[in-house]
C-alpha cells in the first residue's frame, strides 16, 4: 500500500475568525472555501455524532496544499499543551522571502515568537533561515527562508 500526495492539514481551533485573522489578514493565506459542516457523514469521520464544525481551508497563493481551520461549536474541547517536543503535536512551515523582515512585521502586530530567526548551520538546509511563530491557539507555524541560491 502507497498514499498519494498530501490533500490537506488540519487544526482544530477555539475562534475560527479570530484564526483567519491571522493565516488570512496576517499572512496572507487565501480563503479557498468556508462553511459550516454538520452533515451526518462528518460525525462519523471524527468520532462525535452531531458535530457541527465551522470550517475554512486556507492555502499560500499559487499552493495546492491546504491548511483546514476546524472550530467544534458542538463538541467543543479544552486546549492541549503546545510544546513542541510533546508526542502529538505538528507544526506547518511556509516559505518566506525575507525571515527577518516577517519576523519583525509579525512582532510589531503582536505574533508571539518562541525565540528571534535562527541561521541553520548544518544538515539538509545549512544556510537557510528559520523562526516558529505561534498562532492565537499556540500552534507552531514555521516560517522559513530557503539557503541563497548556489553559484
Amino acid at each position: 500500500m502507497a498514499v498519494g500526495r498530501a490533500f490537506h492539514t488540519g487544526f482544530t481551533v477555539s475562534n475560527l475568525e479570530r484564526s483567519l485573522a491571522f493565516y488570512r489578514d496576517l499572512l496572507g493565506l487565501e480563503v479557498v472555501a468556508q462553511m459550516v459542516a454538520t452533515a451526518e457523514y462528518l460525525g462519523r469521520v471524527v468520532g462525535f455524532p452531531g458535530a457541527r464544525i465551522k470550517i475554512a481551508f486556507v492555502r499560500a497563493p499559487g499552493d495546492t496544499h491546504r491548511l483546514e481551520l476546524l472550530e467544534y461549536e458542538s463538541h467543543p474541547g479544552e486546549p492541549t499543551p503546545r510544546e513542541t517536543n510533546r508526542p502529538g503535536n505538528g507544526h506547518i512551515c511556509f516559505y518566506v522571502d525575507d525571515v527577518w523582515a516577517t519576523y519583525r512585521e509579525l512582532s510589531t502586530a503582536g505574533v508571539t515568537f518562541v525565540n528571534e530567526p535562527a541561521l541553520i548551520t548544518a544538515g539538509l538546509n545549512q544556510g537557510a533561515q528559520a523562526v516558529y511563530a505561534r498562532d492565537p491557539d499556540g500552534f507552531t507555524v514555521e516560517l522559513f527562508q530557503a539557503p541563497p541560491a548556489a553559484g
